[in-house]
């Protein structure tokens, strides 16, 4: 039998997938579309996705095939004024081995994503709509074209428009802001340096322009242009001719392969559940693309819910709208706050900061997070560190927590239930399931003393500690 039934195989549908599939659970993962989605559309991946996907087994494929981020030329008036990075880069440390965002066109990371869960087996279902569906208390029964199926749960990671959300009459709040559009594009450019990105604008108006950033493992760049009211077709000619009024000329662009007029569309759902439907990413919440946060929050929702789905106790379930609709929520403020100062001409509005990375998110004080003191807490994010075994082989504790299953650590000599994972200081004797811990960063970052247990989630979070 089919265990969960997924609506929508963009980033969000397919973590789920993974994930279910990695935990024996029977899946299937639906897609109305005919075609796999072609475009850059999200390419920003922020530093706690790529400790998701390095859990998810598809880092090393995602940063073959991506770019680290780079500088932006700035040209005014037809003249290159200057560079500058959006965010500082950041030094990896031994609690956060990627500090930094990284950059990948969503198509590419969805492939990467659809060749891991074709691993397990599992395919996506091209030009298959969820049709409709009912539930009772023991499971969802859904329909397909020339089927209907029985399934525990359903998902609906269907998109902004989904299908899930409405049948369930739940309520999308937020606004479309019909007085702020743009042309995006992707699209080969002669002319420009691939080892930067470049900002057009006149020197009379700096912080409105145009954007294009080199696309990885495609000859390809990102086009962004902001458009007034007066309607036009997302089409070569019209991305050209904006180029132009602002570089002065010279530039050529050609074989135009996705581009769209878009407009900020801010929502967040009311609900996240009901009774055996869940809805995740952008069936959820949509963001304006400000600060590259939609994908990287609708992974993480479907990373927050597969352990969750596959346990199925009444208290993980209800603990997904808990926790994750309070992060979309912060998220969307985030967002709208940086679309805001582009609005303004805000000098400031390309910066990141430290809050658009997600490392910071966490879940203290909620429904499996009970309220405590101390530095670190129930609900934090679980750091890395550096370890050696027995044989004096280096491990990253994040290795230790990888695998669909939840992780005690015991620090030090103290007694340690059945299957935990022991972290003794450096120079003590090892047995073959202990673990030193190099340069004291494993005490430091958990606050440890000797004794002390943290039990791990298997999403990478604190569940709980003792002393």
């Amino acid at each position: 039998m089919t265990g969960v039934l997924i609506a929508g195989a963009g980033p969000t549908g397919l973590t789920l997938a993974i994930d279910l599939a990695r935990r024996g659970v029977g899946v299937r993962i639906v897609e109305k579309a005919e075609t796999f989605f072609e475009g850059s559309r999200g390419d920003g991946l922020q530093p706690r996705t790529l400790e998701v996907f390095e859990d998810l087994g598809v880092l090393d494929a995602v940063l073959a095939a991506g770019q680290p981020p780079v500088p932006m030329k700035i040209h005014l008036g037809g003249e290159v004024v200057g560079e500058r990075m959006m965010a500082e880069l950041a030094e990896p440390t031994p609690d956060v081995p990627y500090p930094n965002g990284f950059f990948l066109g969503q198509s590419r990371t969805e492939g990467i994503l659809r060749d891991r869960l074709a691993g397990f087996g599992v395919k996506v279902e091209l030009g298959t709509p969820l049709l409709g569906f009912e539930q009772d208390a023991d499971g969802v029964t859904a329909e397909l074209p020339g089927e209907r199926i029985r399934v525990d749960y359903l998902v609906g990671a269907d998109g902004g428009k989904s299908f899930v959300r409405k049948a369930l009459g739940i309520a999308f709040e937020g606004t479309t802001d019909e007085s702020i559009r743009m042309l995006l594009g992707d699209v080969q450019a002669e002319g420009l340096d691939r080892a930067y990105g470049h900002w057009f604008a006149k020197p009379e108006n700096p912080m409105s322009g145009i954007g294009l950033t080199p696309l990885p493992g495609v000859p390809h760049f990102q086009f962004g242009a902001p458009l007034g009211e007066e309607e036009v077709e997302a089409s070569l000619v019209t991305l050209q001719s904006r180029l132009d009024e602002l570089s002065g000329g010279g530039i050529r662009l050609h074989d135009l392969t996705w581009s769209t007029v878009w407009r900020p569309n801010i929502r967040l759902a009311a609900r996240f559940r009901d009774g055996r439907v869940f809805l995740a990413g952008d069936a959820a919440h949509v963001h304006p693309p400000t600060g590259g946060q939609g994908l990287n929050t609708g992974v993480q929702d479907a990373y927050n819910l597969g352990w969750k789905l596959a346990d199925g106790s009444p208290e993980l379930l209800d603990s997904y709208e808990s926790e994750r609709r309070g992060v979309a929520a912060r998220v969307l403020k985030i967002s709208t706050e940086i679309l805001e100062k582009y609005k303004e001409g805000a000098d400031d509005a390309h910066e990141r900061g430290e809050n658009t990375r997600q490392l910071d998110i966490g879940y203290r004080g909620g429904p499996l997070a009970p309220e405590t003191t101390g530095r670190i807490r129930p609900g934090d994010r679980a750091p890395d560190a550096p370890l050696k075994d027995a044989n004096g082989k280096s491990v990253r504790l994040f290795e230790l927590l990888r695998g669909p299953k939840p992780t005690v650590l015991v620090f030090g000599d103290g007694p340690a239930p059945e299957g935990a994972r022991r972290i003794l200081p450096a120079g003590s004797a090892l047995s073959e399931v202990d673990f030193e811990d190099v340069g004291g960063h494993a005490f430091a970052a958990y606050d440890a003393g000797n004794g002390r247990q943290v039990s791990i989630r298997p999403d990478g979070y604190i569940r709980g500690l003792t002393a």
